[in-house]
C-alpha cells in the first residue's frame, strides 16, 4: 500500500474531476474521483481517504448533505468545499458542519495546494494532542493508578469521567498522594488544555493577601497599591484554577470564593465593578472538611458547592502493590536527570520499603530514591527507615507522656504527683481551646461568643484575659 496521502475528489462535471486527478497527482497524492455523494460515500471504506474535495452543487444528495455524512462516518478527515457560487450562507454552513475550507471556482492552483496544507497540518497537530492526551493518561497511570488496587481503579473511570467536563473536583488525600498531577491531569485531558492552568496555594499567603492574589486589585484600593493588578482568577479565564489546600482560606474570604462557583463573578479589591470568567476549579485539601464544616472555620454552603466530585486517593501504605513500578519510574528520571546508571534497588531495599508506613506517601518515594541515584548507595535510606521503625506503642507512650507533662504530671518528683493541680490545670486548657474555638467561630465577635458559650459578656472578658485571649490570633 502507498505512504502518500489520499484524496477523495468528489464532483459531478468530468472535466473538473479529470483536472483535479492531474493536478492532485502531481502534488505527491494518490486520488480516488467520484461523481455523486452516494457514491462517494460508499467508497469510503475502499479509498480510506485523509483528505476530501467536495463540490457543493451534486446531482441528488447535494455537497452540503454529503458533508455532514461523511463527519459523522469520519469525523477526522478534513474535507475542502468548492463552489462556483461562493455564497455566503454555504460557505457559513459548511463552516458549521466542519468544513476544514472553501475555495471558489475557478482557484488557482497556489490555492489549492495551500487548503490542502493547512487542512493536513491540522489533522496532523490534533493527532499530536491525542497522542500528549494518551502520554499524559499513561503517566497518571504509572504514577498514581499503577498496580491493581480496587481504589486506584476507581479513582481512574472518574477521571476518564469528568476529565473534559467543565463540573468542579475535590481531590482529597494526605500530603504527598499526587493531588497535584490529579488536577494537572483532569486539565490535560480536557478541552481547556490549550488555556492557562494556574496553581495557588491557598495556605502559603495570609488571607489579605491571598484576597489581592485571587482577585486582583484597583490602584489605591489599598496602601502601596500604585496600579491596577489582575489576579489569578483573570488569567485563568478560559482556563482551569487549582486551589490547594483549600481548607486554609479564611471564612470571610470564602464567601467570595462562593460567588465565582456560583455566578462566575466577582470584583477586584477597590472596586465596585463586577468582573466575569469563565474558569474551572479543581480544589485539593488534606484535612477533613466535614470535621471543619462541623467547627465553623469552613463554610458549609462552599464545600457543598466544591465536593460535587470527589477524588479520594489513598496513601501509598493502603497500595503497595505500586512500589515497584514507582521505583522503576523514578530510578528511571533521575538516571536521566543526574546522568546516573542504576537500574534496581537491592531486593533488602525493596523489602523495606514494602514494610515502611510512608507518611510522606509518594512524594517521600520519590525522595527517597532521588538521594539514592544521587549519592550512588541506598545506605543512607536504608538506615533512616530502620529508624523510623519503632513500635506504636513505644510512640503513643512517648505522645502520652508529654501530653502528661504538659500538665504539670512530673513522674520523676520524689514528693509524688498533686492530682487536684493537675486536674484544674487540665480544666483550664479544656477552657481556653472551647473559647479559642469559639472566639475563631465568631470572627472574635465577643458578644456572639458569650451567648454561644452560655456565659455573660464580663465573664467571658475575664476568662479570656485568665487565658492570655485578649488579643486576636
Amino acid at each position: 500500500m502507498s505512504n502518500r496521502f489520499r484524496v477523495l475528489v468528489i464532483d459531478d462535471d468530468p472535466g473538473v474531476r479529470d483536472y483535479m486527478e492531474a493536478l492532485v497527482s502531481r502534488q505527491g497524492y494518490d486520488v480516488t474521483a467520484v461523481a455523486d455523494g452516494e457514491e462517494a460515500l460508499q467508497s469510503l471504506e475502499s479509498t480510506q481517504p485523509d483528505l476530501v474535495t467536495l463540490d457543493v452543487v451534486l446531482p441528488g444528495m447535494d455537497g452540503l448533505e454529503t458533508l455532514s455524512e461523511l463527519k459523522k462516518r469520519m469525523p477526522e478527515v478534513p474535507v475542502v468545499m468548492l463552489s462556483g457560487h461562493g455564497q455566503a450562507r454555504n460557505i457559513v454552513e459548511a463552516m458549521r458542519l466542519g468544513a476544514s475550507d472553501f475555495l471558489r471556482k475557478p482557484f488557482e492552483v497556489e490555492e489549492l495546494e495551500l487548503a490542502f496544507q493547512k487542512a493536513l497540518e491540522k489533522r496532523a497537530l490534533k493527532n499530536e494532542v491525542e497522542r500528549l492526551r494518551g502520554a499524559a493518561r499513561s503517566e497518571t497511570e504509572l504514577l498514581l493508578l499503577c498496580g491493581d488496587n480496587p481504589k486506584m481503579k476507581e479513582i481512574r473511570d472518574i477521571i476518564e469521567q469528568v476529565a473534559d467536563t467543565d463540573i468542579t473536583v475535590l481531590v482529597r488525600g494526605d500530603s504527598g498522594t499526587g493531588k497535584e498531577l490529579v488536577a494537572r491531569t483532569l486539565f490535560q485531558l480536557s478541552s481547556r488544555r490549550d488555556q492557562p492552568f494556574v496553581k495557588v496555594n491557598c495556605a502559603a499567603l495570609p488571607s489579605e493577601l491571598l484576597e489581592s492574589e485571587l482577585f486582583g486589585f484597583e490602584k489605591g484600593a489599598f496602601t502601596g497599591a500604585q496600579k491596577r493588578k489582575l489576579g489569578k482568577f483573570e488569567y485563568a479565564n478560559h482556563g482551569t484554577i487549582f486551589l490547594d489546600e483549600i481548607s486554609e482560606m479564611h471564612p470571610g474570604l470564602q464567601a467570595k470564593l462562593l460567588q465565582v462557583l456560583q455566578d462566575g463573578e466577582f470584583s477586584r479589591l477597590g472596586s465596585e465593578t463586577d468582573l466575569r470568567v469563565d474558569t474551572r476549579i479543581i480544589a485539593a485539601t488534606n484535612r477533613n472538611l466535614e470535621e471543619a464544616v462541623k467547627d465553623g472555620s469552613f463554610r458549609e454552603d462552599l464545600y457543598y458547592r466544591l465536593n460535587v466530585v470527589t477524588v479520594h486517593l489513598p496513601p501509598l501504605r493502603e497500595r503497595l502493590d505500586a512500589i515497584p513500578l514507582l521505583v522503576d519510574h523514578f530510578l528511571q528520571k533521575n538516571n536521566e536527570q543526574y546522568n546516573k546508571q542504576i537500574d534496581h534497588l537491592s531486593p533488602e531495599t525493596m523489602r523495606m520499603f514494602q514494610q515502611y508506613h510512608w507518611p510522606g506517601n509518594v512524594r517521600e518515594l520519590e525522595n527517597m530514591v532521588r538521594r539514592m541515584a544521587v549519592l550512588g548507595n541506598e545506605n543512607a535510606v536504608i538506615d533512616e527507615i530502620a529508624e523510623s521503625k519503632r513500635p506504636a506503642e513505644q510512640t503513643q507512650e512517648t505522645s502520652e507522656t508529654q501530653d502528661l507533662q504538659a500538665l504539670g504530671a512530673d513522674f520523676s518528683n520524689a514528693d509524688g504527683i498533686d492530682l487536684k493541680a493537675i486536674s484544674r490545670r487540665a480544666a483550664q486548657l479544656a477552657e481556653k481551646r472551647v473559647i479559642e474555638r469559639v472566639l475563631h467561630q465568631t470572627r472574635w465577635n465577643r458578644k456572639e461568643a458569650a451567648t454561644k458559650l452560655q456565659i455573660s459578656y464580663k465573664a467571658l472578658l475575664y476568662k479570656m484575659k485568665e487565658n492570655g485571649l485578649n488579643e486576636r490570633k
